[in-house]
């Protein structure tokens, strides 16, 4: 299949053929047809152009300029569009049915293609922009008189240039590789809280006790904590405890105090560990601190004092 587009380049229409299971790349279009601006022609255009509504354009017969992607030229007896409404040609061929000049590269790239600068193939891998660097040639410091002198005495305008890196962009590239099904999973470096505290029964005094002694105990040793106080269904804060992502658990129920303990787990584990209730605020401090060491050997930045 052979997908016609219709684009207006610098406000002429322009029919760029692509594969039909390849998307066009607006970019390298602008650049084979030499165009200043380039942006999808609206229906109307599209219709006196080709004679048709959107989505029947072809390029047999049509009535402006035409590029196509290299991959267009191989194509034999293709589907594409009749410049007609509600209908199609087959058996179409490039040379015999319309005419290419030349073809260009025009189509965005897919996992498997060619390297264009070695023999290997290009693997596709999702990514976010954190940052970026921008050359602003001489614009502003032409308009500002930031000049400098050459080795013969001669002034210039600084070449300038700047950069930028997007912290909601960072917290976004987080988000987007350390998760699981059921939320986000922080490291420790970058989490709003280092510690949960739940308790099961906020009804029960002893229940509560415990979670604000341990709640103020661990702010005395410099970890960030939060403790879940509403009045919910266990369930429902265990949901949200692993939707918000905070690295270690606490969990404090009527039944492990009558037993003596407490419940520790990290995010992304999924066996809880249990710890004596008297020494629980020691043990949770140093999982706190070797996580920390853990973390910074693997160049994460440790956490502000």
């Amino acid at each position: 299949m052979i997908k016609t587009l219709i684009y207006l380049a610098d406000g002429q229409p322009l029919a760029v053929l692509i594969r039909g299971d390849h998307e066009a790349n607006e970019a390298k279009v602008r650049r084979a047809c030499g165009a200043g601006t380039l942006v999808l022609a609206d229906p109307a255009t599209i219709e006196r152009v080709t004679g048709a509504p959107v989505g029947f354009a072809g390029p047999v017969g049509i009535q402006c300029r035409l590029i196509a992607d290299h991959d267009v030229a191989t194509i034999a007896d293709a589907v594409t569009g009749a410049n007609a409404a509600d209908a199609h040609l087959t058996g179409v061929n490039p040379g015999r049915d319309f005419a290419i000049d030349h073809t260009h590269d025009l189509r965005m790239a897919v996992h498997g293609d060619t390297c264009p600068r070695c023999p290997g193939e290009l693997e596709l891998v999702h990514g976010i922009e954190v940052g970026h660097v921008f050359k602003l040639g001489v614009k502003y410091s032409v308009a500002l008189g930031a000049e400098f002198l050459d080795e013969k005495e001669q002034r210039h305008p600084m070449i300038m240039g700047c950069y930028g890196i997007g912290v909601n962009r960072i917290v976004a590239s987080l988000c987007e590789t350390c998760y699981d099904e059921n939320g986000l999973i922080w490291p420790l470096s970058i989490a709003p809280y280092e510690v949960l505290i739940i308790p099961l029964n906020v009804s029960d005094a002893e229940t509560m006790r415990v979670a604000e002694q341990y709640y103020e105990q661990l702010q005395r040793a410099g970890i960030d904590v939060l403790l879940d106080d509403r009045d919910a269904r266990a369930g429902f804060k265990f949901k949200d405890a692993d939707l918000i992502g905070i690295p270690l658990r606490v969990v404090i129920g009527g039944k492990g105090l009558k037993e003596g303990q407490v419940e520790l787990r990290w995010r992304w584990e999924t066996e809880a560990s249990k710890s004596p209730v008297d020494a629980a605020v020691e043990t949770v401090t140093r999982m706190i601190t070797d996580r920390r060491a853990f973390e910074e050997s693997r160049g994460l930045a440790p956490r502000p004092a």
